[in-house]
């Protein structure tokens, strides 16, 4: 009705003057909505620093860098699920932090992390760090796949999984099923059908489980804290 009378002219001026203008619809991409912040997150102290320190990779040659601004960066991009490009300007370069990011974890820091903040007591300095180091992890299964999603299941670290465990693959639980006993229950189909059948299914949902949801929806993602 409103597109109608915008170009009807004798009924045009009963409109407010902000209607009269054609609408002219933008080119290009839509903007992306800022990544909010999910878990709480501030810059790195000097006793949490020191903490970290002892598991950084030996520096590669080459230029020198601000490592504890990095993981700065890394850890509040890594309290969103936003892009490495929507990194805020007094952060860095988004690109700069991502390439460090990708250093660190084919040199396996996030493991080592992982591992040490499974081991920390209670009330470790690293404890109060797992939000940060377990979403950068989440990060880090990109790169690195099931091998990082299988540590953080034994070490119990659900919450560096990608999402809800149920949702996430289980590589663990492949090493279960072979074990089962598949064809001594199938023997019984003529004996019990409905026992057979209702094995069956339970069989097919560990399989799906084995392999986790391809996509998992972002509002998923987020909720998982």
């Amino acid at each position: 009705m409103f597109h109608a009378l915008r170009y009807n002219s004798p009924m045009r001026n009963l409109l407010p003057p902000i209607l009269r203008e054609p609408y002219i619809r933008p080119r290009g991409p839509r903007p992306r909505p800022p990544a909010w912040v999910l878990v709480p997150y501030d810059l790195l102290t000097d006793e949490q620093w020191a903490a970290l320190l002892p598991y950084l990779p030996m520096p590669a040659r080459g230029r020198p860098c601000n490592q504890r601004a990095h993981f700065d960066a890394i850890f509040r991009v890594a309290a969103t699920e936003g892009a490495w490009r929507e990194l805020p300007p007094g952060y860095g370069k988004g690109e700069t932090v991502a390439r460090h990011f990708r250093r660190l974890t084919h040199a396996g820091l996030w493991e080592r992390l992982l591992r040490a903040l499974a081991a920390s007591p209670p009330g470790h300095v690293l404890r109060g760090l797992e939000g940060p180091i377990c979403r950068a992890a989440r990060r880090a299964i990109r790169l690195r796949g099931l091998a990082l999603i299988t540590l953080a299941r034994r070490l119990d670290l659900l919450r560096a999984l990608p999402g809800p465990p149920h949702l996430v693959a289980d590589p663990d639980l492949s090493e279960i099923i072979p074990h089962m006993p598949v064809m001594q229950r199938i023997r019984h189909w003529q004996r019990d059908k409905g026992a057979v059948l209702e094995f069956l299914r339970a069989l097919r949902a560990l399989h799906t489980l084995v392999g986790g949801r391809k996509y998992i929806p972002r509002p998923l993602r987020e909720a998982w804290l």
